[in-house]
């Protein structure tokens, strides 16, 4: 059972400024800089890069007044379990509310918006209410999730290493940067949200000025500490990107967190990929450990660990229509053509086969914005432990996972992958596994 220990806020502010301190220190500018391709993409998007250091400042300072929160109150653990599904709840309200009012406003046939603004007042209560269950909301979450990591090894004296810290709030959005001639991430960088319009207008004016393939993407997560998290009200999904984020935070001790700072996409396509499965099980296993007395959350999760597409602008599923569309296969057949006519050099043609794909997708259900080199560059990163999805043919999805079933356990498994920072050297490890 979770305790609540009244000496353990202050040791928690300490632990908690030590680790933002060092990740101020250690980790590289948010927008990386170096080639000369580099320094031109930048200069274009420096109206709209993203501050994180202002980001990180003011959130060090919200958990360092978080750490006040007091549990006394929930003295049980379902009495935080139900705390936290009353934060869901509300947070889902929010939601429903929100794409009312965009319906509202989106219809041509009701001139008389009325209904939209009286939604407006009900959904900002809603919302000053998520604002004041959030902090203790965070609190609760975090703790259940280090409870279990604690369980599973990752605690030196206690305390889990680094500490559980994230802050639920509105994330920055990603500007990825691929050659038109090959599917690779070249460079990423952070940037505040934007419009469709401006999104499309800077991946116009790059691609046109520098002939690359770029695109703006949205982010569910980001590991600064305390790690950023969307929100959302889907409790699975919530915990999977906390721990998902932790993971990053644990791997920056070891080779494949460090050099994954400084090393090219493959070293990148590693860390995304056991961050991932590590977020399912650690997710997965919270879930079912606290909410066990909850069937409305249980039943949430999924009855497999396939992971999710790529985060579509529109998700409008049919799976009533026969013959079912399967996404998770047509994504990696596209991305396996893709690479075929690359590797012929047929680049327009790629290009224009991919703008059919987006089509087919729109066609049933699931509607990306844009569909080019840099999508699979940053999707292909998310790799499915069966190798359907964005990877295409890449090996490291089925890798990761083949590793992860030789082990008897997350930790020991993390005590393998941690050290690995190469495709070649993850496939040399299934093998010594195999012949175990």
């Amino acid at each position: 059972m979770l305790k609540h220990v009244p000496w353990r806020g202050l040791r928690a502010r300490v632990v908690l400024i030590g680790w933002a301190l060092a990740f101020i220190a250690f980790v590289p500018a948010p927008a990386p800089a170096g080639t000369a391709l580099d320094e031109r993409v930048l200069g274009k998007a420096r109206d709209y890069l993203y501050n994180y250091v202002s980001w990180e400042l003011e959130a060090i300072l919200f958990k360092i007044r978080q750490a006040h929160s007091s549990l006394a109150p929930f003295t049980t653990e379902t009495e935080r379990a139900r705390f936290v599904i009353r934060y869901l709840d509300a947070v889902k309200r929010a939601d429903e509310l929100n794409g009312q009012i965009d319906r509202v406003f989106a219809d041509p046939n009701q001139p008389d918006k009325t209904q939209a603004f009286q939604l407006t007042v009900v959904r900002d209560a809603v919302v000053s209410s998520i604002k004041q269950y959030q902090p203790l909301a965070e609190t609760i979450i975090e703790g259940q999730i280090g409870a279990v990591l604690r369980d599973e090894g990752f605690a030196v004296l206690g305390e889990v290493i680094p500490p559980v810290s994230a802050r639920i709030t509105d994330l920055p959005m990603l500007l990825v940067i691929s050659p038109r001639n090959v599917i690779r991430r070249d460079l990423a960088i952070n940037l505040i949200n934007l419009t469709p319009d401006q999104m499309a207008a800077l991946e116009a004016e790059i691609d046109h000025d520098f002939g690359v393939s770029s695109l703006v993407v949205p982010i569910g997560g980001l590991a600064l500490y305390p790690s950023m998290v969307i929100r959302s009200g889907h409790a699975p999904y919530l915990y999977e990107t906390i721990a998902h984020e932790w993971a990053h935070h644990y791997l920056l001790l070891f080779p494949l967190g460090f050099e994954y700072l400084n090393t090219g996409s493959e070293t990148w396509i590693i860390n995304e990929t056991v961050a991932s499965v590590f977020g399912r099980e650690i997710g997965r296993k919270t879930i079912e450990r606290f909410y066990a007395d909850f069937p409305e959350v249980l039943r949430l999760l999924p009855a497999s660990q396939s992971p999710r597409l790529p985060r579509s602008a529109s998700v409008t599923p049919t799976p009533s229509d026969p013959p079912r569309f399967n996404a998770g296969a047509v994504m990696n057949e596209t991305r396996v053509r893709a690479d075929q006519l690359l590797a012929e050099g047929k680049i327009e043609e790629a290009e224009a086969y991919l703008e059919q794909q987006r089509r087919l997708f729109a066609a049933n259900g699931y509607v990306y914005r844009k569909m080019n080199q840099a999508f699979f560059a940053f999707y292909g990163g998310y790799q499915a432990p069966d190798g359907s999805g964005a990877g295409g043919q890449d090996p490291i999805g089925p890798a990761v996972s083949a590793l992860r079933e030789g082990h008897p356990s997350i930790k020991a498994w993390m005590e393998t992958v941690r050290g690995i920072t190469s495709r070649t050297a993850l496939l040399e490890a299934v093998q010594m596994i195999s012949r175990k």
